[in-house]
């Protein structure tokens, strides 16, 4: 009986020294897999260097490993600030960023966890880095130059939280609005912009208008200047009216008529005959 019993004890020990070895086991290795970092503490004192992807060794029961995600992560964080022309001008910007990797155990140290990096480092330095940003240029210059805009905020960003071991990929405007007073004087501006166009447009038009009279005025006064030159060197040659030679050719009834002038140059008295009364007398006096 006492036999057994000693067995059973030693039966009982051995499984119990084989559970602890299981959890000594089981307990002190970890696998950090691809996209994480992880940070040991022991007995709530965080170890330098990072626990990078792969197994690592940890000591049983007395540490813990916090293992941070240190993919691309994206949060949209609101801002606010003045322009130099001390207009106010809000926006929302989408940031992507990770966790450097190596630098995970300094975060651990200093930040704690993932939703503090993003309330107490990423949304202040966020703020900061916009009111820089606008702080360089008008209102105006904030939407005619807006890519400026976006280019100085990312470099004061990315520099503000290289420091914090935060890493920014890439950053995304999702709205940027003025006051409504600063947004009402824009809509009137441009509308008095449009209307002022439209004026010079007009007045352009009608200019043009006027020198295309003018032209032809001073078509007609050439063209008359012309045929008064014309008909003076004639003398007294017969000049025909276009109107009678139209009618002649289109066979109307009556002949026409032609002009005479006789005398000299300076006592020409013009006057009209048919030319078909000339045929007549010439036909008689034969």
């Amino acid at each position: 009986m006492k036999q057994q019993q000693a067995e059973n004890i030693k039966t009982i020990i051995a499984s119990a020294l084989l559970a602890l070895l299981a959890i000594v086991v089981l307990n002190g290795f970890i696998i950090i897999n691809p996209g994480q970092a992880g940070v040991i503490s022991v007995l709530g004192k965080a170890r330098s260097g990072a626990l990078l992807e792969g197994i690592h060794f940890k000591p049983p029961l007395i540490s813990k490993v916090d293992v941070y995600d240190v993919t691309v992560q994206k949060f949209e964080v609101p801002a606010q600030s003045a322009t130099r022309d001390l207009q106010n001008l809000s926006a929302s910007f989408a940031i992507n960023f990770r966790l450097d990797p190596t630098e995970v155990v300094t975060i651990r140290r200093t930040q704690g966890t993932l939703q503090n990096i993003v309330a107490k480092i990423i949304a202040p330095q966020t703020q900061e880095s916009f009111k820089i940003a606008a702080a360089r240029r008008t209102a105006e210059e904030s939407i005619t130059k807006r890519n400026e805009l976006k280019q100085d905020f990312d470099e004061a960003l990315g520099e503000r939280l290289l420091k914090y071991g935060i890493l920014v990929l890439d950053t995304s405007v999702i709205d940027l609005n003025f006051s409504r007073d600063f947004a009402q004087a824009v809509e009137d501006k441009q509308i008095a912009e449009q209307r002022a166009q439209r004026a010079v447009y007009v007045a352009r038009e009608a200019e043009q208008d006027a020198q295309a009279e003018i032209n032809r005025a001073k078509g007609k006064a050439e063209a008359q200047r012309l045929l008064a030159e014309t008909l003076k060197s004639q003398g007294g040659r017969l000049v025909l009216q276009k109107e009678a030679i139209e009618a002649w050719r289109e066979g109307g009834a009556q002949m026409p008529r032609v002009l005479v002038t006789s005398g000299g140059s300076n006592s020409s008295v013009p006057f009209l005959f048919n030319i078909g009364d000339v045929a007549q007398d010439e036909a008689s006096a034969e």
